[in-house]
């Protein structure tokens, strides 16, 4: 398994899991209910927990590509310099929603207090907005591709690598 492959495997997680936070952090506060104060900070402690790996497998991958010519240049660039800040905002999120987790889960009669559920909210729309901002620059790697923008494949690819094409009839 390659770098690039197991990157493409993992990336998703953090994204997935702050989305999932901010979403349930904003039922938490319409409806001031524990419980979804304690599922959003699981969520961003979640995500703080598997963003460095994604951070990591990205680095790797960067590495293991050696700026091919097929992905434009600077896009990779782009996404690493997003990433490295989502990773830290993701793994400050994290921390700070293990902690409120941890505390509040020490001390079940009481309620959530405001400077936590204030830091929770603002915990989420950081890790949401850096983390699909970083996403958005990811996709950009592949989909802006100059390969992608041509008709036909280049001349002299080896075989297997282009798929041929069919006639209308299936055959």
């Amino acid at each position: 398994m390659s770098w690039p492959y197991t990157h493409l495997l993992i990336n998703h997680f953090p994204v997935v899991l702050s989305i999932s936070a901010l979403v349930v952090t904003l039922g938490a506060l319409l409806l001031n209910r524990r419980g979804l104060w304690l599922t959003a900070m699981g969520a961003l402690t979640a995500a703080g927990l598997v963003v460095y790996p994604v951070f990591f497998t990205g680095n790797k991958a960067d590495n293991a590509l050696e700026d091919p010519w097929y992905i434009h240049p600077g896009t990779i660039e782009a996404h690493d310099n997003a990433a490295t800040i989502a990773v830290w905002v993701i793994l400050v999120a994290g921390a700070f929603a293990a902690y409120s987790w941890w505390r509040s889960l020490k001390r079940p009669a009481e309620g959530i207090p405001a400077w936590m559920r204030g830091g929770v909210v603002v915990a989420a729309l950081a890790a949401v907005g850096t983390v699909t901002y970083t996403a958005y620059l990811g996709g950009k790697i592949i989909h802006e591709s100059p390969v992608l923008q041509l008709k036909e494949p280049p001349p002299g690819l080896p075989p297997g690598i282009a798929a041929q094409k069919s006639d209308s009839a299936g055959e």
